[in-house]
Order: C-alpha cells, then sequence, then structure tokens
C-alpha cells in the first residue's frame, strides 16, 4: 500500500490531527498517540477518571497495556483535554490558566500523568512530550517558563488554523461532535418517517425466506445481490425493493454475520465459515426446484420483487481446495486476514447506514450493530459503544450487538486496529 505523508512542524499540527483520527474533538480525555521514531502511530482517548476516585497505577497501567498493541512503537506523546485547571480570574469571560506549576502534586492530574509516564517509561515506549489543552487555550504540560510558554496558553486557534488541519480538511476530513454527546447520538440515529415501500417490500422478502434459511443457493442469492450494491457507490440508497430484499436478509442472523464476514475477508470466507458452523442443510432438502429469491440488480440497482430464480454462485467465492481460510471468529475479532478490504468494510459502513430506519426493528439493530464492528474494527471504541448501545435499545438482548458492546467495554483492540500494516486509514496518509 503506498501512502503519502503529512509533515508535521510542531506540537500546534500534532493537537490539529488528533481530532481527525478520533473524528472528533474530545473533552474530559486523556488521549495517547506511539510514535515510531519521527511518525505517529496509533492514538488512544480514554476518558478521565474522577480525580477523588481515580486509581492512578491500573488505569496508567491500563492506557500502557493498550499501547502494546503497537509493537513498533517506540515513544508516545501525551494529551489531557480538559478545563481542569483552567480558570476565570479578574471578572474575565475567558479562562486563565491557574498560577500553580503544573508539574507539583496540586496541579490537576498531575499523579496520573507521572504514573502513566512511569509505566510507558518500562514498557519502552517513553513519554516525548505532554500537553493540556482547555476550552480556548493549550499549553506544554511541563514548561513553566513563561517565555516560552506564555500564561494562560497559547490560543486554540493556533491548532485549528495549523497547517496541518487545513490540509486534513483540503484532504476531505471532518470533524463531527462526539459520539456520547446529544449533536453526535442524534447525527447517528436515522431521521424521518419510515419509506412504507421499504417497508412493504422488506416484509414481502421476509415471507419469501421464512422457509428459505438453511439454503445453501438462498445463501448464494443472498451475497450475490450484497456483493452487487457493494460494488456501486451508494450516493444514493438502493431502490424500494432491493432495500427491502437487504434489510430482510439482515433479519437472519446467519445471513448478516456472513455479510459482515465478506465484506473484511470475502465471499470464500463468509461461505466455508457458514458451511462449517452447519448453516446449509442437505441440498436434495431445498424446496422444489431450488430456485432461490432475489431482486433484479441491474446497473442501476431497480426492478420489483420477482419470482423464484436460479442463481449463479461467483467463482470468486469458490473455496480454493488447500488454502487457508480464516474463520468468523477470527474475522470478527481482527485476527484475520493479515489485512482486510477496507475499501468494502467502508463501502458497507455507508449501506448499512442507509439501509437504517426511522424507528427501528430488527434490521435497524442490525445496520447498527454492523456499524458498531466496523467502528470498532477501525479502533473507534467510543462510536462502537454508542452504536453498539443503540442497537440493543431498539431491541434488547440483541445478542451479537450485546456479545461485541463487552468486547469493546473490556478495552479489547481489534487486531486490525493494533497493527500498523493492517490498520484503518481515515484519508490513506500518515503523518510525520
Amino acid at each position: 500500500m503506498t501512502r503519502d505523508h503529512l509533515k508535521i512542524s510542531g506540537p500546534e499540527d500534532i493537537l490539529g490531527f488528533i481530532p481527525h483520527t478520533l473524528g472528533y474533538w474530545p473533552c474530559n480525555s486523556l488521549v495517547a498517540m506511539t510514535m515510531q521514531g519521527k511518525r505517529l502511530g496509533a492514538t488512544l482517548r480514554v476518558d478521565l477518571p474522577p480525580e477523588d476516585q481515580a486509581d492512578v497505577r491500573h488505569y496508567a497501567q491500563t492506557v500502557g497495556d493498550y499501547l502494546e498493541a503497537d509493537e513498533d512503537a517506540d515513544g508516545s506523546l501525551l494529551v489531557i483535554f480538559s478545563n481542569d485547571g483552567w480558570e476565570k480570574r479578574d471578572g474575565e469571560a475567558r479562562p486563565d490558566v491557574s498560577p500553580r506549576p503544573v508539574e507539583t502534586s496540586a496541579a490537576p492530574h498531575s499523579e496520573l500523568l507521572a504514573a502513566v509516564e512511569e509505566v510507558l517509561e518500562r514498557s519502552g515506549t517513553p513519554v516525548r512530550d505532554v500537553w493540556l489543552v482547555g476550552d480556548d487555550y493549550w499549553r506544554n504540560a511541563h514548561c513553566t517558563d513563561d517565555s516560552c510558554c506564555p500564561r494562560p496558553g497559547r490560543s486554540l486557534d493556533e491548532i485549528r488554523d495549523s497547517r496541518l488541519n487545513a490540509e486534513m480538511v483540503f484532504r476531505g476530513s471532518s470533524i463531527g461532535p462526539g459520539p456520547d454527546t446529544p449533536a453526535g447520538r442524534s447525527a447517528q440515529v436515522k431521521q424521518g418517517t419510515p419509506d412504507p415501500l421499504v417497508a412493504a417490500a422488506q416484509a414481502a422478502w421476509s415471507g419469501a425466506f421464512a422457509h428459505r434459511r438453511a439454503s445453501r443457493r438462498q445463501f448464494d442469492a443472498v451475497l450475490e445481490a450484497w456483493n452487487a450494491v457493494l460494488a456501486e457507490s451508494h450516493v444514493q440508497p438502493p431502490p424500494p425493493a432491493v432495500s427491502g430484499f437487504l434489510r430482510a436478509s439482515l433479519c437472519i442472523p446467519a445471513w448478516r454475520d456472513a455479510v459482515l464476514v465478506m465484506a473484511a475477508a470475502g465471499a470464500q470466507t463468509a461461505i466455508q465459515g457458514a458451511a462449517e458452523f452447519g448453516v446449509f442443510q442437505a441440498e436434495s432438502d431445498d424446496d422444489e426446484d431450488g430456485a432461490p429469491y432475489s431482486p433484479e440488480l441491474t446497473g442501476q440497482l431497480t426492478g420489483g420483487i420477482p419470482a423464484a430464480r436460479h442463481s449463479t454462485r461467483e467463482e470468486a467465492a469458490r473455496p480454493l481446495p488447500g488454502s487457508p481460510v480464516p474463520n468468523y471468529g477470527e474475522v470478527l475479532l481482527g485476527v484475520a486476514p493479515r489485512v482486510p478490504d477496507w475499501t468494502s468494510m467502508d463501502r458497507l459502513e455507508k449501506l448499512l447506514v442507509q439501509l437504517d430506519e426511522p424507528k427501528g426493528g430488527e434490521a435497524s439493530a442490525a445496520a447498527l450493530t454492523g456499524r458498531g464492528w466496523i467502528e470498532w474494527c477501525r479502533g473507534r471504541g467510543s462510536y462502537a459503544h454508542s452504536l453498539l448501545g443503540q442497537a440493543s435499545d431498539i431491541l434488547p438482548g440483541y445478542r451479537l450487538a450485546d456479545l461485541l458492546n463487552e468486547v469493546v467495554r473490556r478495552g479489547t483492540v481489534c487486531g486490525w486496529a493494533g497493527r500498523r500494516e493492517a490498520a484503518w486509514q481515515k484519508i490513506g496518509s500518515e503523518a510525520a
């Protein structure tokens, strides 16, 4: 993979890069970034613990454990995004940083920072610099020299106007609301009213699928339809008949899982994994002529609900004898393949947004769960947690959402996110 580099010329570039990496401007957070020589590596964001309840040693070790996933790291950077320690004084509306030296034990989060720095030093990724970022100002956490670090700090405009931030915006990156904010949660939920045509098509397809859940031919037809739609740009949602077909297929767990696996690891892996799970019944048990149901897919993805038709399996989907094929668990945890098909996964995420519908239902829970899984694979645990939580709210007890949310809650890092050569690149570039 060819990657172009974004040049960093100062701390304001690093601080401006962080919100683009996360997708939002963090607050009440510790952000840790690994370094590989002079290049930035992985980015970790964790909530700051309440100071009166903080077990800083355990917290620091947890941060260190997360960063160990970047095996090539030889250094790290820390940033505290918080208004703690920034005070208003003299009746002024703007915040001022407290005059107490930030490295003393009285400074906010100083004990926590010291503990994290100690852990990272022992792990071979010593902290090279630490910054504090408030709502209006930022400064180096360990600098008390007013000649180079004037109080109350440097304006946040230096970060917003940094060269790297401008370059990221030019390349199409944007910074949205945090996933746990009201605006962020609202942005993740489909607004408006359900499309009656899609709802009707979904109901019709669900009826057609009722006796085809274990059919190998129907399974192939479902994957073929998803493959065809994922090949499109998804500027516009698929027509109602196709959207209804895809939504109905998401309501069958074995098919839903196969779609996720196929996006990351290909149709061959999805088919073989389903066979190993015993999803298919004997071919002779397929009803009558075994012709599967599928929407008519043209170049514009138009058409109505047709009668059953025979499906032709793509050659690429046929398992190759003797070739190693990862199982579903390896794919869903990001252990295999070595590098997933990020282009297909990004397209799937966009398609799942379009397939979600106001007022939810099982298909919406499945779409939110798929999006949550993709965000976790990208290394964006906050977004994953929010989306998976919404799926569970829509359909309490939705098993895949609950299982994945437990993985996220425990702080498990997706295997792909922990390896530089496999990790998702938001705009296909690195910072150095």
